[in-house]
Parts: C-alpha cells; structure tokens; sequence
C-alpha cells in the first residue's frame, strides 16, 4: 500500500513540475526589450523655492489619487521623461515641471543636461522640454494605444524614489478609465509596479512601441497599490504636435455643453437606442447656436465618425484643426437631420469675467406652489419678483422646485427644492399651463418619459421622468 502511494506522488511531482516548467517557457522575458529601451528614458529633477515645494508636500499627504512628483528634499522633485526625437525633444508630465526653476535631465549613461521647457498643457499633464548635446539620442518608436486590449502585457520605465531606469512590468487592467483629472480624461489602467518619481514615464507594448504616459496612482499610503493610470499614446500624439509648433496647444470649440444619453432621454425623444450624446445647453455667440443646435438635440456623428460618449466627442472637437468646417449628425424631431458649422477656436478660462448667477436656496422662503402630482414635485412660477428675490436677472425664465416628494423618480435623479425647470421636452417653460401640456402630450404618447431642462446653481443639465401615473390632466392640482 505504502508503495502504491509512493508511485502516485512520484507521478503528482512529476506533473507539478512540468506544470511550472510549462508555465515558466509561457512567461515572457522582457531583457531584451528593457535592454533596447532604456536609453531613451530619463530621470528629471527639478528645483522650486520652499513654498511651493510646502505647498506641494500638503497636497501628497491629502490626494488619494496621488500623483508620482514627490519632493525629495525642500528643494529638488524628481520624475520621469523619455526622448522622443533625436533632435532632442522630451516628453513629461506638466505636474512634474510645474513651477519649476530649472529642470536637470539625466539619461541613462548618467549624463546630466539642463532642460529648456518649450511648452506645457494642464489639460492633458503633458510638457514638452528640449535638451542641446552632442550625443546619439534613442527616441521611442510611437505605439497604437487603441489597439491595446485588456490583459495585454506593457512594459513601464522610470525614475521610482529617485531609482532610476527601474523597469517594471504588468497588464492593461481596464481602458478609458476617468478620475476626473482634467476634461480628456481617458487613463490606461495598470497593475505594473510605479510609484512617486515614476511620472512622466513610458509605458510601452510588447513590440516596444510606447502606448502610454504614467500619470497618476490610486493609493492611500502613496506607495504602489497595484492601480496605475497612464495617458493613451493617440491621446498625447496631437499635444506634442501643438506644443512644438506654438508652445501651447489650441483646442477646437463648438460651444456646447452636453451629458450621457440615458435610455429613458432616448425613449423620450423617440430614439431607438443609446448611441450619442445629448447637447444640455448652447453657449450664447458660439457657433454651435449660430448653426442652429438647441438644447435636447442629440449629436449622433461628427465629421462623420460615430459619437460613443461626451469624452470622446470632446477629443473629436478638440484635435479639429481650427477654421475647418465639418458635418454634424443629429437627432431633432424624430428623425436624423445634418448640421454644418466651422470649429472655432476654445476660448481661455476666463472665470474671473463669468457672470455667476446664482440662486438663495433658502426653502422656507420658496413660495408653496402646486403640486404636479405625475412628476412628483411641486413648482412655483418665476415673477419677476422672485426673480429679485432670489436674485436671478430679470431674462431667467421657468419655474422653482418648491418640494420634491421623497419617494418619486425625480428624487432618484437628483431632483430638490431650488432647481429651475427650464424646458420640457425641448419646449421653454414660462408658466403652469407649459407644464400641463407637456404632462398630457407624453401621456397620450404611450407614458413615455418627459424630458426637463433643469439649472442647479450654475449647472444645466437634462433629465428624462418617469411619470408617476396614467392619470389625466385633471389629476394635476393647481
């Protein structure tokens, strides 16, 4: 018995080792690759004057989603570039050189150079600077990052704590990720092994093609928890572009705001699937408005390239080259109609001369207005009065949540006392008599959901209700 045993373990330890034998031939060696590629990252260390260095400790020890740049004294940060021409163009993080004095890049032979920032975009955290030596440069080959798919192997270099040329290696854990960094936000996430001074840093395929840029890590220690965000390569291919031509990156604009379309927005305007973006609001002089787009409208195309999602009309609008005029496709009453308009070019932030109108959301002072019991809230008109005393300017129109009921789908959507209703499907709202209207023409059209413009302080968005009943317009109290 003892030796039946014996066998059969002797056959279970010749299975387990050409199982790790198989699995080890299956892994594979990334020294080659490392070896060919290390010559084009750098390590960069910048100086900056002890306040903004202060400023900038605070703000590691407070962001979850931390970012790599981590001082290593009062004055020094280091991080992460890599050479992407041999005329000696580097690409790294906008964060990693913000503020700073000078900037030292290092390459991989140990060899130091002072750096000349020739541009930076916030928007995307990417610099651009430029060393002058005389010396054979290896710039890296750029890579599709659309085409990388989740569970590929990447490769990532950088500068970890001061470590530089640490290569590290792991997976495409999930794409188009958004942490709400910036508006183009659309990360690689990874489970390779980067921590702080690794930003700015490549991230590369398998065929040694760089696919991405480290940006940022979730961690709550600042140390490496396995969740890495990199910039796709297409995203960054026309901010290099911009930031060698004119040292800061001019964007297309068409002067609208927009959101996901949900199925209930889509069934409320007769869509039969999700495919779009819904426009919320039309900036006044833009040229969205002077080609006619409204708010409700549904963009479908731009210049012919199909519209999945705000983030990636957003890129489309962006990367046009300003003055081009380009073909919309819509969804307006039912059926597709065709828009033209000329892309023009994002104006810059201007905030300090944005008019804020802004709404005293003091409920005890809301008149009690009626009650529309198929949206479940209650509404009070806009007179000029409570314009005043709410202090709205005189040209606002709709009409004030006074009270939502708690257990009704406008609470589920986000829906409170304060809000302005500022259109129903597609139709200004100036009084009650909008309201029942819109109520009774969506309950003749089979229930279907309603869709309302809505402005929260300076928000407008849109929101498709379900309505509460089948009952008729008598069952609206005034």
């Amino acid at each position: 018995m003892m030796r039946k045993y014996a066998v059969v373990s002797c056959f279970i330890l010749l299975g387990l080792s050409f199982f790790i034998t198989q699995a080890q031939a299956s892994y594979p060696s990334f020294a080659d690759l490392a070896e060919k590629l290390i010559p084009s990252v750098v390590n960069i260390s910048t100086t900056h004057d002890s306040e903004e260095n202060a400023d900038f400790d605070n703000q590691l020890e407070t962001n979850v989603n931390s970012i790599f740049n981590a001082p290593i004294s009062n004055k020094i940060s280091l991080g992460s570039g890599f050479i992407i021409d041999s005329s000696g163009y580097i690409i790294t993080n906008a964060h990693v050189i913000d503020k700073a004095q000078s900037i030292m890049v290092t390459l991989s032979d140990n060899q130091s150079v002072e750096a000349k920032l020739i541009g930076k975009d916030t928007k995307t955290d990417i610099a651009l600077i430029k060393i002058e030596i005389q010396k054979n440069l290896s710039p890296v080959k750029m890579g599709d990052s659309d085409a990388m798919r989740v569970g590929d192997w990447i490769l990532a270099i950088g500068n970890p704590f001061g470590l530089g040329g640490s290569v590290t290696a792991g997976i495409i854990s999930a794409k188009s990720r958004d942490i709400e960094t910036g508006p183009y936000d659309n990360f690689i996430q990874t489970d390779a092994s980067i921590n702080q001074g690794s930003s700015g840093g490549p991230m590369f395929n398998l065929q040694g093609e760089l696919i991405g840029v480290n940006t940022a890590i979730f961690s709550t220690n600042g140390g490496n928890m396995g969740i890495g965000f990199a910039i796709p390569s297409n995203l960054i291919k026309y901010v290099i572009q911009e930031l060698k031509s004119h040292g800061k990156v001019d964007r297309g604009w068409i002067g609208i705001k927009m959101q996901a379309l949900s199925a209930e927005m889509a069934q409320s305007l007769a869509l039969k699937n999700q495919q779009g973006v819904i426009i919320t609001e039309v900036l006044p002089n833009s040229t969205a408005g002077k080609a006619g787009l409204v708010a409700g409208d549904i963009i479908l195309s731009f210049d012919k390239k199909p519209i999945e999602s705000t983030r990636n009309l957003s890129r489309l609008v962006a990367e046009t080259p300003i003055g081009k005029k380009i073909e919309l496709e819509i969804w307006r009453d039912k059926k597709i109609q065709n828009i033209k308009l000329i892309i023009e070019k994002m104006p810059e932030d201007s905030s300090s001369e944005k008019q804020i109108e802004t709404f005293q959301n003091d409920n005890a002072l809301i008149p009690n207005g009626p009650h529309i019991e198929a949206l479940g809230f209650s509404l009070e008109e806009l007179t000029p009065d409570i314009a005043q005393k709410y202090h709205l300017s005189s040209s606002t129109i709709g009409l004030i949540i006074t009270h939502v009921n708690p257990n009704s789908d406008a609470a589920q959507k986000g829906l409170k006392a304060g809000n302005l209703i500022l259109a129903m499907d597609k139709k200004p709202v100036l009084d009650l008599n909008d309201i029942h209207n819109g109520i009774r023409e969506a309950q003749h059209n089979q229930n279907r959901p309603v869709l309302l413009q809505v402005k929260d302080g300076e928000q407008i968005y849109l929101v498709a209700l379900k309505l509460q009943n089948d009952k008729d317009e008598q069952n609206v109290s005034d």
